[in-house]
């Protein structure tokens, strides 16, 4: 029997549990979420734990079909959406792309002095799913606290658009962009990118597309828990690879959407961890969750970059799963960590800027 109206309730009641999370009392947490998880030297996050207990009794991490799995996801942002993050304004756009025009959305942060620095945006979703939607917040978020413009991009997804489009899109979206920055009210001299999981991989990607185009090129890089190596899966796959939010098998469903072939999961537009060369990117700050299959590679690219003279920082948010950003909204320990987030694409803007200033 349907009823009407049933899942929007559904939706206002586990979003309400899930605001109410980092309100309980520590001891209450504890109770509720169980004994603690230790693995590798590192202890689960209470309120981590709780949300993902809640997640299993909801029945929420079974494999779906592409647009059934869309649909989730958009039903869990909403969920942990909590209330509405306010910037000054936000525009829907448009930019040119490869074979149609890309989708886009700029947040405006209230007070910013103009021309302000850029961050542009790719969202995660294994490239598979998420939208400008599912990410609204945490671009909120970012354009707040980092003090800059922030321009989302809907770039095209598997496995109707196979490997490469996403990577087309998001270059595409990041030469325009920066050619047109001062439509955008952005500095041309400070555009960054940055982008979680998926969109991490993407962000790495437009960086090194952009050195070797030998034209612009991103001022700083931020990779958040980023899909780094589609070719082969590393120890955190075995310790984390279920019960954690993203799982293994998920992986490989995104992995077997978005290639048509073997050999493209090799190609350094998908996998940066293999490009042969890595020097002369922009400086990066690599984020990574302790409880994440994608947690080696993203730190095993952070030391690439490293040994390729590329200025690095890298943080390992012991205590967390994949995809905390998109409870920023909800407070607590994922907000704390998405705000050391914001504060490191704000001090590498300035840090950039400042080396690249003459003289």
């Amino acid at each position: 029997m349907v009823v009407p109206g049933l899942d929007a309730v559904r939706d206002q009641a586990e979003g309400l549990i899930a605001r109410s999370i980092p309100l309980l009392p520590g001891p209450l947490t504890r109770t509720l979420a169980g004994a603690p998880v230790r693995i590798d030297g590192q202890q689960l996050h209470p309120q981590v734990q709780l949300a993902l207990r809640l997640e299993r009794l909801a029945g929420g991490s079974e494999l779906l079909g592409v647009p059934e799995a869309r649909v989730r996801r958009r039903r869990e942002a909403r969920i942990f959406a909590g209330p509405r993050i306010e910037v000054e304004r936000v525009e829907e756009l448009e930019l040119p792309g490869p074979t149609a025009p890309i989708p886009t959305r700029l947040y405006v942060p209230v007070e910013i002095s103009r021309p302000a620095p850029l961050v542009v945006y790719y969202h995660g979703g294994g490239h598979v799913i998420g939208d400008l939607e599912t990410h609204d917040q945490p671009c909120r978020f970012f354009a707040r606290e980092a003090g800059a413009l922030v321009l989302a991009v809907d770039y095209r997804l598997a496995p109707e658009h196979r490997f490469p489009a996403a990577v087309d899109d998001a270059f595409a979206a990041f030469v325009t962009a920066h050619s047109e920055a001062g439509r955008l009210g952005a500095d041309p001299e400070r555009v960054a990118v940055a982008g979680d999981s998926a969109g991490g991989n993407l962000a790495a990607a437009v960086c090194r597309l952009a050195v070797a185009a030998g034209g612009a090129v991103p001022i700083f890089q931020t990779l958040i828990y980023p899909v780094t190596d589609y070719s082969a899966k590393r120890r955190s796959y075995e310790l984390f690879g279920e019960g954690f939010f993203l799982t293994a098998e998920e992986m490989d469903w995104y992995r077997d959407h978005y290639f048509a072939t073997t050999e493209d999961r090799t190609d350094p537009r998908a996998s940066p961890i293999l490009a042969p060369d890595l020097t002369d990117l922009p400086p990066a700050h690599v984020v990574s969750a302790g409880f994440d299959p994608l947690r080696d590679e993203a730190e095993d690219y952070a030391e690439r970059l490293r040994a390729s003279g590329v200025p690095i920082t890298l943080r390992r948010e012991r205590d967390l799963v994949h995809g905390f950003i998109n409870a920023v909204g909800l407070g607590g320990r994922a907000r704390e960590a998405t705000a050391e987030i914001a504060a490191a694409i704000r001090t590498g803007l300035a840090a950039a800027t400042l080396s690249a200033a003459p003289g």
